[in-house]
């Protein structure tokens, strides 16, 4: 690749003046890992979503994970998420010793399909894990539909999310679930370097997950089984380390304030590359249902391999030499050799794996400009030929 040309990553951070103040004052407070931040951060989460209580956690899977241990799945229960995701929002499940299941996608959209979901439910199913692929939600009110019908709890996997509207509810304020959760690793919305948070509006689970955050440990007065004075704790349960710090809190506060900034760079750049793309039968973009307001963290575009005749990785190798380094989101999970140990094989989701063939992730980023997004479609049209 020659020196003079731009690199683009499908994703990145965008760190303000702002950003490197908050987490510089935080280094210079008393306070660098469990601080008042990370209640702040917590408190700035639940105004923005709606959702009684949040509790930030070290990163996206820990978040998930807890999210299930919170919900007591256990060994033989199930959970039905979308094969068309990160490892993570299947594994959360295999970490309780459950069996995660599967159930296929809309190909319009690459979210699970709530059509699918009840026949894959059994007597061991115990919850439905929606993943809100690229920003844009799932529908979840036929999902919750399903889910009070079964008796089963619900975990959105938000991790794509922040800042996206479903109806007139922001994702995350849990109107449709039990548990939301999301990730603020740097190639999301927001970052705060690695990190993660789950929101709820019950009382108990927000307890729980307090405590499973940080070793199965309370000092909650309330909750204790006796007092012995103010230096004293108990482990109730057990936990894990899955504490994020206030430096991370601090650069969380900040972001969280550009997010409505950052939603709206997003949504205008995806709607610039639907336009570019518009006629040209070599491309499709998926679509945004009527009861989305979505905060893009994606932006697919889907090949027609009826017309195209270069191999994909021909394509990327050829992107990449101008400087358009893409990526694609997601190998469905089902294919992986994990999983294919379990009992999964290549035709089981037809339509994740159709879309897994033809999608490649542009570049979508707070960074970019109009000027850059006509570069990149410039260089995808004369690449995919």
């Amino acid at each position: 690749m020659p020196l003079n040309i731009r690199k683009y990553n499908y994703g990145r951070q965008s760190i303000s003046e702002t950003d490197i103040r908050s987490v510089t004052e935080a280094l210079r407070s008393d306070f660098l890992t469990q601080g008042p931040l990370v209640g702040k951060f917590e408190e700035a989460l639940c105004r923005y979503t709606g959702a009684k209580y949040a509790v930030a956690v070290a990163n996206g899977t820990v978040a998930l994970h807890l999210a299930a241990l919170a919900l007591e799945i256990g060994h033989g229960d199930e959970a039905i998420t979308s094969p068309n995701t990160f490892l993570a929002s299947a594994n959360c499940i295999a970490y309780c010793n459950g069996n995660p299941t599967f159930a296929d996608i809309e190909p319009t959209t690459a979210n699970i399909d709530p059509k699918k979901i009840e026949a894959k439910i059994t007597d061991k199913t115990k919850a439905i894990i929606p993943v809100h692929f690229a920003g844009q939600s799932c529908d979840m009110a036929a999902i919750q539909k399903i889910a009070r019908k079964h008796g089963l709890k619900i975990i959105e996997d938000a991790a794509h999310a922040i800042g996206s509207d479903y109806k007139n509810s922001k994702v995350g304020s849990c109107r449709y679930s039990d548990l939301t959760t999301f990730s603020f690793h740097p190639v999301k919305t927001i970052t705060t370097g690695e990190g993660g948070a789950i929101m709820t509006n019950d009382d108990e689970l927000y307890e729980k997950l307090l405590m499973l955050r940080s070793h199965g440990m309370t000092k909650n007065p309330h909750r204790l089984k006796k007092n012995d004075g103010p230096w004293y704790y108990e482990m109730q349960m057990l936990g894990y380390n899955g504490r994020i710090t206030d430096i991370q809190s601090a650069l969380g506060i900040s972001q969280l304030k550009r997010l409505e900034a950052f939603k709206k760079k997003r949504r205008k750049l995806v709607e610039t590359y639907g336009k570019l793309f518009s006629g040209d039968e070599r491309f499709a973009m998926l679509e945004e249902k009527t009861y989305s307001n979505a905060c893009f963290h994606l932006c697919p575009v889907l090949l027609n391999f009826d017309v195209v005749r270069k191999s994909k990785k021909e394509i990327f190798s050829e992107l990449s030499d101008r400087g358009v380094h893409s990526q694609v989101h997601y190998i469905p999970v089902t294919t992986q050799p994990f999983y294919k140990a379990r009992g999964y094989k290549d035709g089981d989701f037809p339509c994740a794996e159709e879309y897994y063939h033809r999608t490649m992730s542009l570049q979508l980023y707070a960074g970019l400009t109009t000027a850059d997004v006509r570069y990149i479609v410039k260089a995808v049209k004369e690449v995919v030929k």
